[in-house]
C-alpha cells in the first residue's frame, strides 16, 4: 500500500474496507468450483456455468441498480451491498452444514454476489468523486490498485492452505466475514453525505436504464476507453481457462506450478500502481494512458508459445509479469480519467454501465473461446486471442481528455482538521 499523501480519515476507512473485502475474495478464490466438484460432483459444463452464466446473469440483474444508486446516498448503499454479499455467501456454509446444498444455490449466490459487487463498485466510485478533490483521485485509485495486487499475492496461497486443511467451505465463510468487516468499516467513516437531487418524474422508466450507456457513447474519449476496456478484459479473461487446460493437461504442470505462474507476477501490478502517479506527473495523463494501454496488449500473444518444463513456466511468469505491470500503471489512470470526464450526477449510471458491459463481454468471450478451444485446440485459440489483443490499442483515445465544463463539487468536509496518513 502507498503512503505519504494525506487523503483524510474517511478515505482511510474506505481504503481499509476495500482491502479487507478484497483479501476475503482472494482467500475464497476458486472455492465455488471446488465445492461444485468435490461436494456436489458437478461436471465441467456446470463448473463453467458458475463463472460464465453466473457473471452474465448477475450483470443483467445489476442493470437497474445504476439509476437506483445514482439518486441515493452512496455510503448506505455501500453498507447495504456489503451486507447483501455477506448474507448470500453465508447461505452456502449453512446449507452445507444442513446437507441441503445444491448447484442451483451456488449459481444463485454467484448471481447475487456479482450484482451486489457491481452496485458496490458503482456507489464507491460515485462516493469517491465527492469525497476527494480531483487532484487526489489518481493517488486514491493507485492505492486501491496497489491493494488489489497485494491481496492477489497474499490471498490465494493462504486460501489454498486453508482449503487443503479445512475444505473450501471455510474460505467462503472467511469471504462472507470480510464483507461484514467492510460494512462495519464504512459505517465507522461517519460524516454527512448530502442527498442527491431527485430525478424529474414520479418513477424510473425503462428508458432510464440506458442512461449510462448513452452518456458513455456520447463522449468520444469515454467511448473509446469503454470499448477498449471491454474487449481487452474479455479477451484476456477468455484465455485463462484455455491456458489452464494447456498447462495442467497437455504440458503436465503441477497445480502449484500453475498457481505460482500467476501469483508471483502480481508483484508487477504492485510496482506499476506505485509508478502511475509519478509517470503521470512527469509525462502526462494521456501519454501514460496510451503508452500503458498499448504496451499491455503486446504480452498475451506470448502465451501461445508456452512449452513444458522450467522454460515454459518462466515464459508464462515473464509474460504475466509484463502484462500485469502495464495493467498496474494503466488501471488507476483509466479510473481517474473516467471519473474526471463524468459529470457528478452521472457517475453511478456511467460506472454501472461500464461494469455491466465488462462483466457481460467477459462472460460471452469466455464461452466463445471455450468453443474455439474445443474446435481449434487451446494453443491456437490462445494465439488467436493474443493476435486480436494486438489491435486493441487502436481503440485508445487519440487526443487528451478535456475537462468537464462543470465545476467539480467541493469535497466533503472532514470533522478532523488534520487528516491522518493512510
Amino acid at each position: 500500500m502507498q503512503s505519504g499523501h494525506r487523503l483524510g480519515r474517511r478515505f482511510g476507512w474506505l481504503w481499509g474496507a476495500y482491502g479487507t473485502s478484497a483479501l476475503g475474495t482472494w482467500l475464497a478464490f476458486g472455492a465455488f468450483p471446488l465445492i461444485a466438484i468435490e461436494v456436489l460432483h458437478s461436471g465441467p459444463a456446470e463448473v463453467a456455468a458458475l463463472s460464465s452464466v453466473g457473471a452474465a446473469v448477475g450483470a443483467a440483474v445489476a442493470v437497474p441498480l445504476g439509476p437506483w444508486v445514482e439518486f441515493r446516498r452512496k455510503r448506505p448503499v455501500l453498507i447495504a451491498m456489503d451486507l447483501v454479499r455477506f448474507a448470500a455467501l453465508l447461505t452456502v456454509p449453512a446449507a452445507f452444514a444442513l446437507g441441503v446444498l445444491t448447484f442451483l444455490q451456488l449459481l444463485l449466490v454467484s448471481v447475487v454476489v456479482t450484482a451486489a459487487d457491481i452496485a458496490f463498485r458503482t456507489a464507491s466510485g460515485a462516493y469517491l468523486k465527492t469525497l476527494l478533490p480531483a487532484e487526489d483521485l489518481l493517488v486514491a485509485h493507485a492505492r486501491f490498485e496497489s491493494t488489489a495486487w497485494t491481496t492477489t499475492i497474499i490471498g490465494p496461497p493462504l486460501g489454498g492452505a486453508a482449503i487443503g486443511l479445512l475444505g473450501p467451505v471455510v474460505t467462503v465463510v472467511a469471504d462472507a466475514v470480510s464483507y461484514l468487516l467492510s460494512a462495519l468499516g464504512i459505517r465507522a467513516m461517519g460524516g454527512h453525505e448530502p442527498r442527491p437531487e431527485r430525478r424529474e418524474g414520479p418513477r424510473m422508466r425503462a428508458g432510464d436504464l440506458l442512461d449510462g450507456w448513452r452518456y458513455v457513447l456520447s463522449d468520444g474519449v469515454l467511448r473509446r476507453l469503454f470499448f477498449h476496456t471491454a474487449l481487452f478484459n474479455g479477451l484476456v479473461m477468455a484465455m485463462q481457462p484455455l491456458l489452464a487446460v494447456l498447462m495442467l493437461g497437455r504440458l503436465g504442470f503441477a497445480p502449484w506450478e500453475y498457481g505460482l505462474a500467476f501469483a508471483a507476477p502480481s508483484i508487477g501490478g504492485l510496482i506499476g500502481s506505485r509508478l502511475a502517479r509519478p509517470l503521470v506527473t512527469r509525462i502526462g495523463q494521456h501519454q501514460v494512458l496510451v503508452a500503458a494501454g498499448a504496451l499491455r496488449a503486446l504480452w498475451p500473444v506470448g502465451l501461445a508459445f508456452v512449452g513444458p518444463g522450467v522454460g515454459g513456466l518462466l515464459l508464462v511468469v515473464g509474460v504475466e509479469l509484463g502484462l500485469i505491470f502495464c495493467c498496474g500503471v494503466f488501471n488507476p489512470v483509466l479510473a481517474t480519467c473516467r471519473l474526471r470526464l463524468t459529470a457528478t450526477d452521472r457517475v453511478a449510471r456511467t460506472l454501472s454501465a461500464w461494469a455491466v458491459t465488462t462483466k457481460a463481454s467477459t462472460a460471452l468471450l469466455t464461452v466463445v473461446w471455450g468453443v474455439l478451444g474445443g474446435l481449434l485446440g487451446p494453443r491456437t485459440a490462445i494465439g488467436l486471442a493474443g493476435v486480436l489483443l494486438l489491435a486493441t490499442p487502436l481503440l485508445l483515445p487519440r487526443r487528451a481528455a478535456a475537462q468537464l465544463p462543470e465545476p467539480e463539487p467541493e469535497p466533503e468536509s472532514e470533522s478532523d482538521p488534520t487528516p491522518s496518513h493512510t
